[in-house]
């Protein structure tokens, strides 16, 4: 994720002010914007965990500072009966209801999470067992649902179990901690792990609002993941983008060259494009704004359903799927591993998907126990949502070259990232042009004019690209110098009133000013599409008056906008993004000036300054007077 739509960073708040909201129990964030501090640590050597906690699958990696070549990607999971694999089902059920959710308050322990006993996940599943899907979903209450995911149903197993959305997240990145640092310790031994710090850094998508984010951080934290100080978050295309460009030969990296990452996972597909800045080391620029969309393999599995469904009937089909669960798991386990992946249209005419059981069904296409399926069926399940996945490539392709900018690949990361027919589909998108036109003379002047063609690229270990990247992200820093903010950022302030600017009705008296002033006036710190770097602050400059005995608390809102373009006022469907709270108390008062009215009331005035630091997926604040550092900064999502 990759702009200023971000979450707010910082140490744990003291005390928590708000309660969750019911059923979903996603805290309203919470942050101090203090800078993050390191421990020390003996020779500094320390452990990098990478986590993608994906929205099908999530995946874990590893790697000692002092080996940096040596990442390992954890393969062998609880319930895998001795198969590896580089990632584990993002599912998550539990066998008896808690006997309280205590987890549900944002300050409660790692340990207040339901007990280990009562929790089953991952690969700990039959088939036929229902548990919660797709919960990462449900942190980010701005992005619509696919149909196959029911908010419902979900909400109620969550009833059943006295949890919610924030304690079941939580509860599924506990069980990724705990069998992450029992595979370290076996790796490393129990006296290594006693004196070495262990880093955490979470993958979020580049298109998730900024409360998503911290309720991210909000759930590793409570999961034991770190303070969340220590913790860092990478959006996953930008996690993507730091592995795959780095495996790129770098003979084949020029400086201007623009490469689109499209990480395609399970539920959804994840775009930003980078420019070369600088070869050694590498570093780069976003392009163009992150973009994304809800377009993941696991729609292609819910077509499959419905294909099948259509071709033996419903009758039949529900049968399958309540007497014969096995029986259905087979043939949609071929058509998750095997269709999904390598289906070429040239190569695969004919595919047989297993369906062992049932009876032959000439006009349906079944025979010994095989759904014969033929290459244009097996398109029409792919093609829609291919589409979709194309139609946003091609987003990111236009906005660079509306800047004159020239796309030199496309990289394919994430588990639909691997398939054969995506890949072949937006080679032939990105590199079909018609012949030029005949002409009686040779000339060049028609191939000037022809479209681009651009390189479409799989890197090996696709599917972990992502937390590949995390990883990195941890051991070396950002190599992005700058982003593009995906919204308009800005604060409301109060000025003096102008006839010939402001409405009469919104003028207001102001007995310390004594003159006529009008509110709700927007200014804008951060544009839609500008260029934001993590190593410049963004200033917003505020002046308070304050009457003696008066609170030194103050709170200002930070308002985005999603329009291409930003009013001067605060109007109706912008949105509040957080509550800035700023502690003024700890500014010397030598820095306030004494003003008098003249009417005699006393009133000290402060011109201060909040500082906004961006990186990849979070924001950091800081309270400055005259440029000097004071008090503390929280942020309050809504």
């Amino acid at each position: 994720m990759n702009s200023a739509n971000l979450a707010i960073r910082g140490p744990p708040p003291s005390q928590n002010s708000a309660a969750e909201a019911p059923g979903f129990g996603i805290p309203p964030a919470e942050a101090l914007g203090s800078v993050p501090v390191e421990k020390s640590v003996a020779g500094g050597d320390r452990l990098i965990v990478g986590v993608d906690f994906g929205t099908t699958y999530s995946g874990v990696a590893a790697v000692y500072t002092s080996t940096p070549e040596d990442v390992d990607v954890i393969k062998t999971w609880p319930g895998g009966n001795g198969i590896t694999s580089d990632k584990v089902p993002t599912e998550i059920a539990y066998d008896v209801a808690p006997s309280t959710s205590a987890a549900a308050s944002p300050s409660a322990s790692p340990t207040s999470v339901a007990p280990a006993s009562t929790i089953r996940w991952g690969f700990q599943f039959k088939p036929e067992e229902p548990r919660l899907r797709c919960i990462k979903l449900f942190l980010d209450r701005n992005q619509k649902l696919p149909h196959f995911v029911s908010p419902l149903e979900t909400a109620a197993q969550l009833r059943k179990y006295d949890r919610n959305v924030m304690d079941a997240v939580s509860d599924y990145l506990t069980q990724i901690y705990k069998h992450t640092m029992e595979t370290l310790t076996r790796r490393y031994g129990e006296s290594f792990m006693a004196i070495t710090k262990v880093e955490y850094v979470l993958t979020v998508p580049a298109v998730w609002s900024d409360a998503a984010k911290n309720a991210t951080l909000h759930a590793a934290e409570r999961a034991g993941m770190g303070n969340r100080h220590d913790l860092r978050l990478i959006s996953e295309p930008e996690a993507a983008a730091v592995y795959t460009l780095k495996a790129i030969q770098p003979n084949h990296l020029k400086i201007g060259d623009n490469f689109i990452v499209c990480d395609a996972g399970g539920g959804t597909v994840d775009l930003i494009s980078y420019k070369i800045t600088q070869i050694s080391p590498l570093r780069v620029e976003e392009s163009a704004v992150g973009t994304g969309g809800l377009c993941g393999s696991a729609f292609l599995n819910y077509r499959f359903e419905d294909h099948v469904r259509s071709r033996i009937g419903t009758d039949k089909y529900d049968h399958m799927k309540e007497k014969k669960p096995k029986t259905w798991q087979m043939g949609l386990k071929y058509f998750e591993e095997f269709v999904k992946r390598n289906f070429n249209e040239e190569a695969h005419q004919e595919v047989n998907v297993p369906f062992p059981g049932l009876a032959d069904d000439e006009e349906a296409g079944l025979e010994s126990g095989f759904l014969v399926m033929n290459a244009s069926q097996i398109k029409d399940i792919f093609e829609p949502v291919i589409k979709e996945v194309c139609d946003l490539v091609e987003g990111q392709v236009e906005g660079i070259r509306r800047k004159d900018g020239v796309v030199s690949g496309i990289v394919l990361v994430g588990g639909f990232g691997q398939s054969n027919y995506l890949y072949n589909r937006l080679k032939s998108h990105f590199n079909t042009a018609a012949p030029p036109p005949y002409t009686e003379r040779p000339t060049h002047a028609t191939t000037e004019n022809a479209p681009q063609s651009v390189e479409v690229m799989q890197p090996v270990y696709a599917w972990t690209a992502v937390v590949r990247g995390a990883v990195l992200r941890g051991l070396e820093g950002s190599m992005v110098v700058s982003r593009r903010s995906r919204w308009h950022y800005g604060t409301s302030y109060a000025t003096v009133f102008d006839e010939e600017r402001h409405p009469v009705s919104d003028r207001y008296w102001s007995p310390l000013w004594e003159r006529w002033m009008v509110s709700d006036r927007m200014q804008w710190h951060i544009a839609k599409g500008e260029q934001v770097s993590e190593r410049k602050a963004v200033s917003f400059h505020y002046t308070r008056n304050f009457r003696p005995g008066q609170s030194l608390i103050v709170e200002d809102d930070l308002i985005a906008c999603d329009s291409d373009t930003s009013p001067d006022a605060y109007v109706k469907g912008l949105i509040n993004v957080c509550t800035l709270t700023t502690d003024l108390n700890a500014v010397p008062k030598t820095l306030f000036t004494r003003l008098t009215t003249t009417k005699g009331i006393e009133f000290d005035n402060l011109d201060f300054t909040l500082d906004m630091t961006i990186d990849s997926a979070s924001l950091i604040f800081e309270l400055k007077v005259d440029g000097v550092r004071y008090g503390q900064v929280t942020a309050k999502f809504h």
